[in-house]
């Protein structure tokens, strides 16, 4: 519950304010004096101020109040007040707005338009709060990932930041890991990470993408063949287990690898032996195997297409890349990474950037930033260079709630601005008052 601290010689003032708030579920401190209400201040901390401008009996030059709202913004600097006298002077008010007061209003005031001020101040306080919040968070997450080896990794979101968290802390294990995700949305590069975070971060580092070689081919990629152990083996050749000996083996699309080898892959995690195509000898290797998928493996478990017991031999630790859509904080940065120096993007190309749901992740965005970068005839992209397309304009409704976003939508809202009404209405494209209606039409609860 938001807090207000109205400093007020007028018991008369400070009940009829406090009955005020109370009505909007605001909780009210009262103080007399000016050194009360510093004192106040001094200690517990408060979200909003209003206070009187005299207060000596038979006083209306307003050079208290102006004394006291200039001691509260040395000491506050960021604490909004509202300045409340019976006797205006416009030269004054115009002067304390300049230094940061944040309305002047007369007695008696005018209930509906006090609370208009109030409410807007409390919302805009706790934005403030909430970013200030999300910023130290920020900075402590960027702080623990210093001493890790992040490979160039760009990031700006705290999803990402907690993820790259999750997998520095395992890297140091010798469990296997599985990396979940969409496609293009950086899982190889994740499997760097914990490969350099690693206890063998100086052997080899050997990536494998199950999906690109044809069924038939795969074990002889993994485990390497003999001269003659199929059409075209004119000599012997290592797999890949062979040439990960020591270090960490990356295998990309694991969900596409077939059933005969993935008995022969849960051999290898559960002894560390192998054979070779068209040999008898057992080979032996320690390996760290590091998997990804954007498939899901419980799913085609059900369907008998992947095995439980290998499932749960990678599974050991799964890290979970999100989709970029869901790491918004991450796109510009990464857009600008990907420019070349002489390059730019314009005000228009951010926006256009933010947009658009990325269906293709990072690659897409990579790939959407080199096209526009080789196109465009100024050094300054612009949203028209992009090439993205135009976002999808909602049908025509017949009904006033049919444009308007639906409960699940605003709860979510919500739970991503921290309950703050002005950051929610920002998010979902709508003013605060619409949302403010919304909320009551449905029976949304705010915490």
């Amino acid at each position: 519950m938001p807090t207000i601290l109205v400093i007020d010689d007028n018991p008369a003032v400070a009940t009829a304010l406090e009955t005020l708030f109370s009505l909007h579920d605001i909780d009210t401190r009262t103080a007399s004096s000016p050194q009360a209400g510093l004192d106040a201040l001094a200690e517990a901390p408060v979200d909003l101020v209003v206070q009187d401008m005299n207060f000596e009996a038979d006083t209306t030059s307003g050079e208290e109040g102006e004394a006291l709202f200039r001691e509260i913004r040395e000491r506050h600097p960021d604490l909004p007040v509202i300045l409340l006298t019976a006797w205006t002077h416009l030269a004054s008010a115009v002067e304390l707005v300049k230094a940061g007061a944040a309305d002047y209003l007369a007695k008696p005031w005018d209930d509906r338009k006090l609370m208009a001020t109030v409410n807007n101040l409390l919302e805009l306080s706790q934005t403030r709060q909430q970013l200030a919040r999300r910023d130290a968070g920020d900075r402590r997450r960027r702080e623990a990932l210093d001493e890790y080896d992040l490979r160039g990794f760009i990031h700006a979101d705290a999803l990402t930041g907690a993820t790259l968290q999750l997998a520095c802390q395992i890297a140091r294990s010798d469990l296997p890991v599985l990396i979940t995700g969409p496609n293009g949305s950086g899982k190889e590069r994740l499997a760097e990470i914990v490969h350099a975070n690693s206890a063998v971060r100086h052997a080899p580092f050997v990536a494998l993408n199950c999906g690109a070689l044809p069924a038939d081919l795969i074990e002889a990629e993994l485990f390497g063949a003999e001269a003659g152990a199929y059409t075209g083996a004119n000599r012997a050749r290592e797999g890949k287990f062979e040439a990960a000996d020591g270090g960490t083996l990356f295998l990309d699309e694991i969900g596409t690898l077939p059933l005969a080898g993935q008995v022969k892959l849960l051999r290898v995690l559960e002894t560390g032996q192998f054979q070779r195509l068209g040999s008898n000898r057992e080979r032996t290797v320690k390996v760290r195997v590091v998997s990804a998928t954007n498939a899901d493996l419980p799913a085609l478990i059900a369907a008998g297409q992947f095995r439980e017991d290998l499932y749960y031999r990678l599974n050991a630790i799964e890290v979970r890349l999100p989709a970029l859509a869901q790491r918004p904080d991450d796109i510009l940065p990464l857009a600008r990474h990907f420019l070349p120096a002489d390059k730019s993007l314009d005000a228009s190309a951010e926006r256009a950037l933010l947009a658009h749901r990325w269906p293709g992740n990072v690659r897409e965005l990579r790939n959407t930033i080199q096209r526009a970068a080789l196109l465009a005839r100024q050094p300054r992209i612009a949203a028209a260079d992009l090439g993205l397309p135009a976002p999808v304009a909602s049908a025509p409704s017949t009904t006033a709630d049919a444009a308007e976003p639906d409960r699940p939508a605003i709860e979510a809202a919500l739970s991503r601005a921290g309950g703050v009404l002005a950051q929610a209405a920002h998010d979902l494209g709508m003013s605060r008052q619409a949302l403010y209606r919304r909320i009551e039409r449905l029976g949304i609860a705010r915490d």
